[in-house]
């Protein structure tokens, strides 16, 4: 800290120049147990880190839950790495009560192996890279489009450098994972209740599975880039198996297990891309999950553009009300897998705020 030539001490510079607002904020936690532990014994399995904010003056009556993807953690809806505010402020800026998760295993959810087993392997930082930010010579046929990464792209782009410190590991079993998750948001959302709900990328079907077990509490889903296809198995064996997840769905007429489920695999496009695979007609229904009004939201240049319409018409194949929100559709270009940290995420937040005010079903 600096001082002025009378010994007095200059106020701190903060990374933030906007105007100061007010708002009051805390953390919880929810899973805090006791629970049977797989290796024996008692104690916390999986507890999941909530923070909080809400404005001086609330004036939505909904609140927001923002699910963070991958190896990611909450802190990607709080800031952008280059010291921008995140969709958890700009929400409380615009009056809503917030509430960001870091999942089981995640950020300040500690990963503690003898509760949620082994970790995946790590995925090397040009993978990342080319994921978040890529460069030339990337496979994705639409990295060219990508314009509001707040940087130059690539592993040693400063920008990238922030947001991979963020990243950790992941459970290995994704059974596991997506059901454990998917017990901790409902556990959230009892005490919250009925909220709108965001999620991203791998943060998904934890989502699917929690507004299939309790749909009166999801007033809207919001699902930007979910992790897929159906049925997709390149995240190891059985980490699609119920379609959206690992874990069970309801389907009507009912599925005892994945096997019951009728498919037909369509062959990928072209190397790389990901199969088309629908339930052979007639389908069943996802009839929990038709309940509630969802937004399936991608951008122009990533690699989602290619996965997200197959994840849009198997869920309305399941009777599901899906609206497509496709960005460069709506005029906002240039964005990718991270659209929340990227130049123009106040632009694409207010595009997905609109929607869900107008669709909330509460």
């Amino acid at each position: 800290m600096s001082t002025t030539h009378q010994g007095v001490r200059a106020p701190a510079r903060t990374p933030d120049d906007r105007p100061a607002t007010t708002s009051r904020r805390g953390h919880f936690w929810v899973g805090v147990g006791p629970e049977d532990l797989p290796g024996g014994g008692r104690g916390v399995r999986g507890a999941m880190y909530v923070h909080w904010e809400a404005p001086e003056q609330v004036t939505q009556h909904l609140p927001i839950v923002l699910v963070h993807g991958g190896g990611g953690q909450g802190l990607d809806y709080l800031g952008t790495p280059d010291g921008r505010p995140g969709w958890a402020a700009l929400l409380v800026e615009r009056g809503h009560v917030v509430y960001v998760v870091d999942r089981p295993g995640h950020g300040r959810s500690a990963y503690d192996p003898r509760a949620l087993g082994p970790m995946a392997p790590a995925r090397p930082e040009e993978f990342f890279a080319d994921l978040f930010a890529p460069t030339g010579g990337s496979p994705n046929p639409l990295a060219g489009l990508h314009t509001r990464w707040p940087g130059p792209g690539g592993p040693a782009d400063p920008a990238m450098r922030q947001f991979l410190a963020s990243s950790g590991p992941i459970v290995g079993d994704t059974a596991t994972a997506h059901d454990l998750d998917a017990t901790r948001l409902v556990e959230l959302l009892e005490r919250t209740g009925p909220a709108i709900v965001f999620t991203h990328s791998a943060g998904g079907p934890s989502c699917w599975v929690a507004a299939d077990r309790r749909p009166e509490l999801f007033a809207a889903l919001i699902a930007v880039e979910p992790v897929g296809p159906p049925f997709d198995e390149r995240h190891g064996p059985g980490s699609f198996a119920w379609g959206l997840a690992s874990a069970p769905l309801t389907f009507d007429p009912p599925a005892a297990t994945p096997d019951e489920l009728a498919l037909v695999r369509d062959d990928p496009p072209a190397p790389g891309a990901p199969a088309r695979v629908l339930q052979a007609d007639p389908p069943r229904r996802l009839s929990n999950l038709a309940r509630l009004p969802i937004a399936v939201v991608t951008s122009q240049s990533s690699l989602f553009a290619f996965i997200d319409p197959l994840t849009v018409e198997f869920l309305r194949q399941a009777g599901c009300r899906v609206d497509h929100l496709v960005l460069a559709e709506l005029g906002i270009t240039g964005n990718g897998h991270l659209m929340m940290l990227e130049e123009n995420n106040a632009e694409v937040l207010d595009v997905l705020l609109g929607w869900a005010r107008e669709r909330a079903t509460t």
